[in-house]
């Protein structure tokens, strides 16, 4: 990997001391061997490199193909550790790059709901993180950030202090799969992935997921 991937995730937590309160809960819940998946709602631009640099895995994540368009901003986010995938359809390489990664025992950092929300509550996901754990096997580990969503620029961070909090739930295993998975299937282990998260988050971040809501309708 390239020196941006090592160096950076240190340099990101000593550059965010003196603009925000971050906290990271959880560590203990994330598996002593093999990758993971990491699955997260999604709120800032700012969560890739945050949740990259808040967990002590070797790990990879998808990014936006449009980050790719740029020369400059392609170097530092592909020497960061990411790769592109293309929204809104089911981009097969960005899937087989996945799978690479694992095999090689790259952790996964995965943002099912596709983009940022734009309310900072939690909207429909896509199954793209439910397809590759069941293809794989690998565990899927719920991961929740709030604060993020509060962070306007430097200058308004470095007088105010948005509090990040990370928030690790407990890996989720992937049923076993006989062959390609199901459309169930995968739906199903989506909505788990997805609650799991909603329920490592204030209540006014659950948007979709709030089970109350959903029982009360």
């Amino acid at each position: 990997m390239h020196w941006v991937y090592y160096f950076g995730r240190v340099l990101i937590r000593i550059l965010a001391a003196p603009f925000f309160y971050w906290q990271v809960k959880g560590i203990k819940n994330l598996p002593a061997q093999g990758p993971v998946i990491i699955a997260c709602n999604h709120l800032h631009i700012a969560d890739p490199p945050v949740v990259a640099s808040s967990i002590p895995l070797k790990a990879v994540f998808m990014a936006k193909e449009e980050l790719w368009h740029d020369k400059w901003s392609r170097y530092w986010v592909s020497n960061f550790g990411a790769f592109p995938v293309k929204r809104n359809t089911f981009d097969r390489e960005a899937i087989r790059l996945s799978e690479e990664f694992l095999a090689k025992e790259f952790s996964l950092i995965m943002f099912p709901e596709g983009a940022r929300s734009k309310d900072s509550k939690m909207k429909q996901a896509a199954p793209g993180a439910a397809l590759i754990a069941l293809r794989t096997g690998v565990p899927v580990v719920p991961v929740a950030i709030s604060g993020t969503e509060y962070i306007r620029n430097l200058k308004w961070s470095f007088f105010h202090h948005p509090k990040i909090t990370i928030n690790i739930g407990k890996p989720l295993y992937p049923p076993a799969c006989d062959g390609k998975p199901t459309k169930e299937q995968r739906n199903q282990l989506c909505e788990d992935i997805m609650y799991k998260i909603a329920e490592l988050l204030p209540e006014k971040y659950r948007g979709v997921y709030d089970r109350e809501k959903t029982t009360e309708n």
